[in-house]
C-alpha cells in the first residue's frame, strides 16, 4: 500500500508496487505446489489423532473400552478367565479395573482362590493324623527307678528297732524326789529348835545358818523346777516317738515302694501325655500362624490401586497433554488450510492492482 499512488498509470506505477504484486503471485504459486503437502499432512494427522481419541480417550473415560474387551470373541482366541486358570469363570477388565481403584488385593481382584485353594494348600489337619499315628507309635522307655534298695530299707528298719531309748523309769523318779537327800527346809527347822536351847553366843549363828538355808532352798526351787519340768516333758516325748518309731519307718518304707511302683508304671504315660499336649499347642500356633498368613495374603499383599493409578497416569498424559496437541495442531492447520482459498483469490485480485502493467487497461 505504501508504494501505490492516486492518479498514476498502471503502466507507471512504482517498484515497491510492482514488488508487492509479485509477492501475491509468489505466495499464489507457492500455495498451489506445496498446499497438497499441507492437506495431506492435515488429513493423516486428523485421521490419528481424531481417531486414536475417540476410540482410546472417550471409551476410557465413559469406560466403554472396558466393555469392548470383556466382549467375547473381539479378541480372538483370549479368555481372560482360562488365562487366570478359572474354569467357567466370569473374570472381566471392568470389574477388575474397579476392584483396583478401590485398593483391592490382587488375589480378591483377579479370584485366585479359584485356581488356588489355599485351605486345602495350607491345610495343618491333613498332617495332623500322620503326626498322631507316629506319636501313637513312639514307645518311651526310661531307666529303672530306684528310690530305696533292700539295703537301705533293712538299714532303716533296723535302726527304727535299735534306736530305742533306755528305761528313764528310775531317772524320772529320782527327778520326783528332792533336789538334795535331805530336806533342806527341815534341817533349818532342827537348826531352829537347837538355837532355842542353846546359849546365846552360839543361837545367834543358828538362827543365821537356818535362814541361809532357807533362802538357799528358795533359790533351788525358783532355778531347777522348770528345767527339770521340761527334761522330764522331753523324756516323756522321747518315749512316745521312740515307741512309734519303728511303725513311722514302716509307713514311710510302704509309701516310698508305693511311690517307686506308681512311678515305674504311670511316669511313660505322663510324659507322653505331656508330650502331646506340648505337641498340640505347637499345633495350635501352627493353625493361628497359617490363619494369619491367609488373611495377610488375601487382604493385604499387593494391593493393585498403583496399577489402576498408573492406568490412569497414561491416559492423563496420552490424552490430555498428548492428543490434545496432536487435535490442536491438526485443528489449526485445518483453518490455515481453509485459508489458502480466499487467501488465492485475494492475492490474484489484488496482484491486478499492484503489478506495473504493459498495457495500460482504459477499460
Amino acid at each position: 500500500p505504501l508504494g501505490l499512488k492516486e492518479g498514476v498509470l498502471p503502466t507507471q506505477r512504482s517498484s515497491l508496487s510492482n514488488a508487492g504484486g509479485n509477492f501475491f503471485m509468489a505466495g499464489v504459486g507457492f500455495s498451489f505446489i506445496f498446499s497438497w503437502l499441507l492437506m495431506l499432512l492435515v488429513l493423516i494427522i486428523f485421521v490419528l489423532g481424531w481417531n486414536i481419541y475417540m476410540f482410546f480417550c472417550e471409551s476410557w473415560r465413559n469406560q466403554q473400552l472396558f466393555q469392548l474387551l470383556d466382549t467375547p470373541g473381539v479378541i480372538p482366541n483370549f479368555n481372560l478367565s482360562e488365562l487366570l486358570g478359572q474354569e467357567g469363570g466370569t473374570a472381566n477388565f471392568s470389574e477388575i479395573y474397579r476392584q483396583c481403584q478401590q485398593d483391592a488385593s490382587l488375589w480378591q481382584t483377579l479370584h485366585l482362590d479359584q485356581s488356588v485353594s489355599l485351605d486345602e494348600l495350607l491345610n495343618i489337619s491333613q498332617y495332623t493324623g500322620d503326626i498322631s499315628t507316629a506319636f501313637e507309635k513312639m514307645n518311651i522307655t526310661l531307666s529303672p527307678i530306684s528310690l530305696l534298695n533292700q539295703n537301705q530299707k533293712d538299714l532303716l528298719l533296723r535302726a527304727s528297732r535299735t534306736g530305742q531309748p533306755p528305761n528313764f523309769t528310775l531317772t524320772l523318779e529320782q527327778l520326783d524326789q528332792n533336789m538334795t537327800q535331805g530336806s533342806l527346809l527341815d534341817l533349818a527347822a532342827e537348826l531352829e529348835q537347837l538355837a532355842g536351847k542353846a546359849g546365846t553366843d552360839v543361837k545367834k549363828d543358828l538362827e543365821d545358818n537356818a535362814r541361809k538355808l532357807r533362802g538357799l532352798d528358795k533359790e533351788m526351787q525358783a532355778s531347777f523346777s522348770r528345767p527339770l519340768q521340761s527334761l522330764k516333758e522331753n523324756i516323756h516325748s522321747v518315749q512316745s516317738g521312740a515307741a512309734q518309731l519303728e511303725a513311722w519307718t514302716t509307713a514311710v518304707l510302704d509309701k516310698a515302694s508305693k511311690t517307686q511302683e506308681f512311678l515305674e508304671k504311670e511316669t511313660p504315660n505322663i510324659i507322653k501325655n505331656e508330650t502331646w499336649a506340648f505337641l498340640e499347642q505347637l499345633l495350635d500356633f501352627f493353625e493361628a500362624y497359617i490363619s494369619w498368613a491367609k488373611s495377610r495374603l488375601t487382604q493385604d499383599v499387593a494391593r493393585c490401586k498403583p496399577i489402576a493409578q498408573s492406568l490412569d497416569n497414561v491416559e492423563v498424559i496420552g490424552c490430555d497433554y498428548i492428543m490434545d496437541s496432536v487435535n490442536a495442531f491438526w485443528f489449526s492447520l485445518g483453518w490455515c488450510t481453509l485459508f489458502l482459498v480466499p487467501s488465492i483469490i485475494l492475492s490474484v485480485r489484488l496482484a491486478k492492482f499492484y503489478r506495473r502493467m504493459d498495457i495500460a487497461d482504459v477499460y
